[in-house]
């Protein structure tokens, strides 16, 4: 009887709960005996069903402040993640936006890497990144520099990889331009089992949920909705949070964090949610959508390719304040079938994430 592959799981920094460390979890529910390796792990941030995971770090967990500010050690992270000894493991599977699919492997073993985007920081926010964040003149410098040789390593190590997976088509085609890779679509796993629709929600308000962060554009929902006089409640809290509050009406009112509990109440009871961002995918309009209400979204990016255009919501076309505005006199206009909403979400649901990321691995270890 053949022995059981040993596989390793390899993640860029386990100390927050976002998008990605939803994937992570469920890969580690998928292999639940797979170590993951990282640059730095944060026991009281990092999400708890990953409590009883082995988690291994680099030599970046030693310095000064790497579990709580990371970012500033951006420039040791190439360096870092080739530390990790993955020596003995016949797969690799890297969950990579940053460093991750940098690691080395060795003859005989394979490399899966699920791609949420080429380093940002270097490529397509390189410039947005200097333009927003306040760096002194020899910071500036030394990123401009640093960001450089980051670009080189990053093109060099995407060599590494035996096989690329795209979270989105915007991926997929950022992989191919930046990386000159092929890369098959595998979307993000939505809980279509937990985010399901209340069919006597209120629908009296509009929702938006949101980091309060320049590129996600809350500023423009506020803008659109102070010219409105319809309700919209704010879920979320950020650096951007006492501006935003300010330059709100009356009828903007702002939750803060809520708990998953609390999101799912809230998409079930909406009339639409509005997300203004450019994503590389955006799970939170398909958990709207799951719930079964439809989104007013940014025609670019992932929500170009989870939202249908007067099926499951509104999309506009650019970020205006005009052509928002004129997408939610859409939606009002419009009649949107709830179960033919949700219907639509379910092509994201995690049970097909499961089975094409296992049809995935068992491809390259056969091979």
């Amino acid at each position: 009887m053949a022995a059981r592959p040993r596989i390793a799981l390899v993640h860029d920094w386990v100390t927050t709960f976002g998008g990605a460390e939803r994937c992570l979890i469920l890969l580690h529910q998928m292999f639940p005996e797979a170590p993951i390796f990282t640059l730095v792990h944060d026991r009281s941030t990092s999400p708890p069903e990953l409590d009883n995971a082995t988690i291994i770090t680099s030599p970046l967990q030693r310095l000064p402040g790497a579990t709580r500010n990371w970012q500033r050690y951006l420039p040791l992270m190439p360096y870092s993640i080739e530390q990790l000894d993955l020596r003995g493991y016949d797969l690799v599977i890297s969950s990579s936006h940053a460093v991750a699919k940098g690691v080395l492997t060795h003859s005989g073993q394979r490399h899966l890497c699920y791609c949420y985007t080429p380093m940002r920081y270097v490529w397509d926010l390189y410039q947005t990144y200097l333009e927003h964040t306040r760096l002194s003149p020899l910071a500036g410098k030394a990123f401009r520099w640093s960001a450089h040789y980051l670009r080189m390593w990053d093109l060099q190590s995407a060599q590494r990889v035996d096989k690329f997976i795209a979270i989105s088509g915007t991926i997929q085609q950022r992989i191919r331009r930046i990386y000159g890779r092929e890369a098959p679509v595998v979307f993000p796993p939505v809980d279509t089992d937990y985010f399901v629709p209340d069919m006597h929600g209120q629908r009296d308000y509009y929702l938006a949920v949101s980091r309060f962060v320049p590129y996600k554009r809350l500023d423009l929902v506020i803008e659109t909705f102070n010219n409105r006089q319809e309700k919209l409640l704010v879920v979320g809290d950020g650096p951007l949070g006492g501006r935003m509050r300010r330059m709100a009406k009356r009828n903007v009112e702002f939750i803060g964090a809520v708990s998953d509990e609390e999101l799912r109440v809230l998409y079930q009871n909406c009339r639409a949610l509005v997300f203004p961002a450019e994503e590389d995918f955006g799970i939170i309009p398909v958990e709207a959508q799951a719930c079964g209400r439809p989104v007013v979204a940014l025609g670019k990016g992932g929500t170009a390719e989870t939202v249908v255009d007067g099926v499951t919501g509104v999309l506009f076309p650019e970020q205006t304040p005009q052509a928002l505005d004129g997408a939610i006199d859409a939606l009002e206009r419009g009649s949107f079938d709830s179960a033919r909403i949700r219907e639509h979400a379910q092509r994201f649901d995690k049970k097909v994430f499961v089975a094409k990321m296992q049809a995935a691995a068992r491809y390259l270890l056969e091979s």
